[in-house]
């Protein structure tokens, strides 16, 4: 009985306190749920007392849990400064997201940042929320306040980096990501996508820095090695350049753009033989048409009429462009008889992008300058 009399009267304190100094001192609905486990208890321990039912082992531990244990747990992390009603009511927006309801758990978030501003989590979780539903600017304003309140939060350096890109503001998004990079280095994405946004910019010698360092952490990635092979071509460090396709290819055989690159600098070089033996490798995908036609090129080199012929004839028949070009190109003349033109102007299947087209001519561009040099200089 005394023991009956004493959790009634513990309960009871318990409820009290978090009903007047938690739930009404912060305005706090979040400690309704708490004050209900507490009535569940209390009014077992009610019936328990009047009817000397609800005595069992199992009732009396989820009386004890429900009026006593759980009210004082929370009552503890709180004491220890752990929100309690903030965790709560993440949770809840959790269980919302669960069942694809984001919109209730939007709700609650604004509520938990509109009251605690400081909360790191909810910051993040309402920036991810945002970003799902296309709110760019929204999330970045999220995501910086969660950088505010945990600075070497990394990942989230790197989510606004790619949001400012999407954006447009690609000074910003490279400022970050040259913060990003100097404070955490092994951090392959940032690396990467740096590089990258500097290649297209432009920027050939941060981009080179900023591949080495990627390589040094990501020392298989054959894209990395690729790049860094672009960047040294348009820098005319065609050796390293070499160096750097071969890398790739070794890593990747299927790496079709490597061995055209290749191809390219060993006509540079004016090695036909690595340059035939290349531009075939090259021949698939994006690289088909533009092989044939280098082979073609090759093949009229060494006087092979008839290889130059197929070869031609193949780059017209996947892109009409080549019809062009041929019926043009001086080093085409003797087999002009043979150039096939196609009954209707055919595409590429495959799009060259911008920047694989822009390599491209440049390295053609250098290698007819050169023979246009050494021609000079025979003269």
């Amino acid at each position: 009985m005394i023991e009956r009399i004493i959790f009634s009267l513990l309960s009871f304190l318990i409820f009290a306190y978090i009903f007047l100094f938690k739930m009404m001192k912060k305005n706090d609905t979040t400690y309704l749920t708490i004050l209900l486990f507490q009535a569940i208890g209390i009014l077992m321990n009610l019936i328990r007392v009047l009817f000397n039912a609800l005595t069992g082992v199992g009732s009396i531990i989820v009386m004890y849990l429900f009026s006593i244990v759980i009210p004082l747990v929370v009552i503890i992390l709180e004491y220890k400064n752990l929100n309690c009603s903030e965790w709560l009511q993440i949770a809840l927006a959790k269980i919302y997201m669960l069942f694809n309801n984001d919109k209730k758990a939007k709700e609650v978030l604004i509520n938990i940042v509109s009251k605690y501003d400081n909360s790191y989590t909810a910051h993040k979780i309402l920036a991810e929320i945002y970003e799902k539903e296309g709110g760019m600017r929204k999330a970045i304003d999220e995501y910086v306040k969660v950088l505010d309140l945990k600075p070497n939060d990394y990942v989230t350096y790197f989510k606004i980096s790619i949001l400012l890109k999407e954006l447009g503001k690609r000074t910003e998004s490279i400022q970050m990501l040259k913060t990003l990079v100097s404070k955490k280095p092994e951090m392959k994405e940032a690396n990467k996508m740096l590089a990258d946004m500097l290649l297209e910019d432009k920027k050939y010698k941060q981009a080179i820095t900023i591949y080495v360092q990627a390589i040094k952490y990501d020392p298989d990635n054959a894209e990395l090695y690729y790049n860094l092979g672009v960047a040294y071509s348009r820098m005319n460090e065609f050796s390293l350049a070499k160096e750097c396709y071969k890398k790739t290819v070794e890593i990747d055989s299927g790496y079709y753009n490597a061995f055209y690159r290749l191809g390219q600098i060993s006509l540079l070089y004016r090695d036909i033989e690595s340059a035939e033996k290349y531009f075939l490798e090259s021949i698939y995908g994006e690289t088909e048409s533009k092989s044939y036609y280098q082979l073609s090129k090759i093949y009229m080199i060494k006087n092979d009429k008839t290889k130059a012929a197929t070869n031609i004839n193949t780059a017209i028949q996947m892109d009409y462009k080549y019809y062009k070009i041929a019926v043009d190109e001086p080093i085409f003349l003797p087999i002009k008889q043979l150039i096939i033109k196609p009954t209707e102007e055919t595409k590429p299947e495959i799009a060259e992008s911008e920047q694989e087209k822009e390599i491209s001519e440049y390295l053609d561009d250098t290698y007819n300058l050169t023979k246009y040099l050494n021609v000079k200089k025979n003269k």
